[in-house]
Order: structure tokens, then C-alpha cells, then sequence
């Protein structure tokens, strides 16, 4: 991939930039490795992710069926499953700051009460210390 004008961003890393400047005053933001991009963990909970051509959002299952609604979003699906709480954002539908900014709080919002997942975590680590 060849890019023009030296100062440029890789385009699959944009996305990526702008979720991290749009958490950038949350403390305790933490970044990972997953869902085949960067994913942004808040207060140990994943928060949000992005990616080339998309963004996944943890969002409140009670407003899953109204944010399906908006364009470019779809319910998440990983080996066949819907994750109700879980969706996808398409890159060109969060364009423009304010659509980004929209997705991010919607995220934050639900971080402050969504539980870790804490029980797959101490089931992996059981597998890898054999108890």
C-alpha cells in the first residue's frame, strides 16, 4: 500500500486514532489486541474497538433495537452468535466527530454499569494453571 504526502496517516489506522483521541481525558483506558483490531478497555471492560473499516461498541442491551436504527449499525456476530449489547458502526457512518462522539458516550455510558466479565477470565486462567 503506497501512501502519498509523507505526513499521512495509514488509512487503517485512522479510525483507530480518532477513538483513541476520543478517550483520550477517560482515565484508565487500557489497549489491547482483539477482534482483529484495537480494542480500548475502560475500567477493565471493553469499551470500544475499531478497525479499518468499522467500529464495535459495548452499548446497553436496553438500547440495542434503537441503535440497530440508526445507519451503518449492525448487531455484532462472532461464530454465528448475535451479542445483543454489541454492535458494529461502519466507518462511514461515523465520519464526521460528532457521529464518532455519538457511538463513543453511548459506549461510556454503559461501561460505568456493565460487569467485567470476570468469570471467563478466571476460567481461562484455571485451563492454563490446571485447576
Amino acid at each position: 500500500m503506497s501512501t502519498t504526502g509523507g505526513s499521512r496517516m495509514r488509512p487503517d489506522e485512522t479510525l483507530v486514532d480518532r477513538v483513541r483521541v476520543a478517550l483520550g481525558r477517560i482515565p484508565r483506558v487500557e489497549e489491547r489486541t482483539m477482534f482483529g483490531g484495537t480494542a480500548f478497555l475502560v475500567r477493565g471492560k471493553i469499551c470500544v474497538s475499531a478497525r479499518t473499516e468499522r467500529i464495535m461498541c459495548r452499548i446497553d442491551p436496553a438500547v440495542h433495537d434503537a441503535a440497530l436504527q440508526r445507519p451503518g449499525c449492525r448487531t455484532m456476530v462472532m461464530k454465528g452468535r448475535e451479542y445483543r449489547g454489541y454492535v458494529y458502526v461502519d466507518a462511514v457512518a461515523v465520519r464526521t466527530q460528532r457521529d464518532l462522539t455519538y457511538w463513543v458516550r453511548l459506549a461510556l455510558g454503559y461501561n460505568e454499569k456493565a460487569q467485567a466479565s470476570g468469570k471467563r477470565n478466571s476460567r481461562k486462567l484455571a485451563r492454563r494453571t490446571g485447576h
